[in-house]
């Protein structure tokens, strides 16, 4: 008996450089690099549509504290 099928690891768009929140109520979150908005993450949104991970992810850049 093979084990039940496991949801692929999307990357969390919360932890993207090109992620923001829109002031949209409609659609609150927004990619800079794919330029949309959605109800949903844009990573989630990208892997429903084409069945691949967000090709564009980019961590985003740690700030410094002085």
């Amino acid at each position: 008996m093979n084990p039940p099928p496991q949801k692929p690891q999307r990357n969390l768009c919360v932890g993207c450089a090109y992620f923001y929140i829109t002031w949209e109520k409609k659609f609150p979150y927004g990619c800079k690099a794919m330029k949309f908005k959605s109800k949903q993450y844009p990573s989630n949104v990208v892997f429903e549509s084409s069945g691949m991970e967000c090709q564009l992810f980019k961590p985003k850049k740690k700030k410094t504290t002085i």
